[in-house]
């Protein structure tokens, strides 16, 4: 395995790991708010 190749999974993996933390860990934030998204509580 060459450097090349390796510069290009790494850059796959950074990309992968980039797209996941955007799209999915939202969803575990606003499920921690106390009163949801709609709400008047403040």
């Amino acid at each position: 395995m060459d450097i090349q190749q390796i510069l290009v999974y790494a850059s796959l993996a950074v990309a992968v790991g980039f797209l996941v933390k955007k799209f999915f860990w939202k969803k575990r934030t606003k499920k921690s708010k106390p009163c949801g998204d709609d709400c008047a509580c403040h």
